[in-house]
């Protein structure tokens, strides 16, 4: 049975899955989902485990979350492994990953939408890329209530944004220290801990291989734009990681 992944383009914990089976060069099936109504979806194929992404459908196992994806995918197919085989680089790629899933990943989403879903027109062809277009439309006429689910749904608010922010620069600092010292996060070559560094920070470089329409410059909020020209240094630390890598 082929690999099928239930995900939402624009998600960067869906990002982390679709560099995984790039990277291991495995031939996979997407279904873009639109945030909201994947909820059905989910439910009946988790058989009601939960409506998150990213769920990676193979052989009749349904696998749900990005760092369980990531240890189905080297257990069964070993080749390019993404987990280190030395133990005490394992447990320090593993360490990386969870503090990034649990920090990066939100700060990453709750800074953004923030700022974001003030603006409409740019926001809704980020969250219905790869559906159908006429979900473009239910979103534009819908916008003002899935701007407030995903706001109390995530916990967006100003306060937040802020402390994403903080943790945002804190770990963009750690990171770029630690990759001035060594060529990898955790062992001596490219682990999950790289790849999960790179693909939660991927929408605040906007790579190419990223499947959503990226705002023109022009277009991204001023103080977003501020605060990407202050951190692009240590953004293209990981900029160089996905390049080199995805």
């Amino acid at each position: 049975m082929a690999l099928r992944l239930y995900q939402f383009a624009i998600s960067h914990y869906c990002e982390k899955i679709r560099w995984a089976l790039d990277y291991k060069n495995l031939s996979y099936e997407t279904t873009n989902l639109l945030p909201g109504q994947h909820i059905k979806t989910m439910q009946k194929l988790t058989k009601g485990a939960g409506a998150s992404v990213p769920v990676l459908v193979h052989d009749g196992e349904v696998i749900q979350g990005s760092s369980h994806i990531l240890d189905y995918l080297d257990k069964t197919f070993p080749d390019k492994p993404l987990t280190p085989m030395d133990e005490p680089a394992k447990a320090l790629a593993l360490a990386w990953e969870k503090r990034l899933d649990e920090e990066a990943g939100p700060a990453v989403r709750c800074y953004s939408y923030h700022h974001f879903l003030q603006r409409p027109k740019i926001v809704v062809p980020m969250l219905a890329a790869g559906t159908p277009f006429y979900n473009r439309i239910l979103l534009s006429l819908a916008f003002s209530r899935v701007n407030e689910v995903m706001r109390k749904w995530m916990k967006i608010n100003e306060r937040t944004a802020e402390q994403s922010r903080e943790v945002m620069e804190n770990l963009l600092t750690e990171l770029a220290e630690t990759y001035s010292r060594q060529p990898f996060l955790a062992g001596e070559s490219f682990s999950r801990a790289d790849l999960t560094a790179a693909a939660l920070f991927a929408p605040l470089f906007q790579p190419a291989a990223y499947p959503v329409p990226w705002p023109k410059p022009a277009r991204i909020p001023k103080q977003v734009q501020a605060w990407l020209t202050q951190w692009q240094p240590q953004l293209q630390v990981l900029e160089r990681v996905y390049n080199g890598y995805r």
